[in-house]
């Protein structure tokens, strides 16, 4: 026998897409990495190690680090 109340199928949120990264893309594999860390000892090159993926990269210079604001929470800014 049916059941006489039928059961609402659950439907998942849409998909956001996915914003992008302020980080460089690993140069090995070019995955989106979580966190990068870096190394240098006096007279030694720089090195580059991604997370998670676990590739190193040698750079001659120290890498550039720049903070920005993240964006504005809510509705657009109205402009005329």
């Amino acid at each position: 026998m049916r059941e006489p109340h039928p059961v609402p199928r659950l439907a998942s949120a849409p998909a956001r897409p996915a914003e992008p990264s302020p980080l460089p893309r690993c140069p090995a594999c070019a995955g989106a990495p979580e966190r990068i860390s870096w190394r240098q000892r006096p007279g030694r090159p720089v090195v580059l190690v991604f997370d998670p993926c676990g590739h190193r990269y040698t750079s001659p210079a120290p890498p550039v680090l720049a903070v920005t604001p993240p964006p504005p929470e809510g509705p657009a800014p109205f402009s005329r």
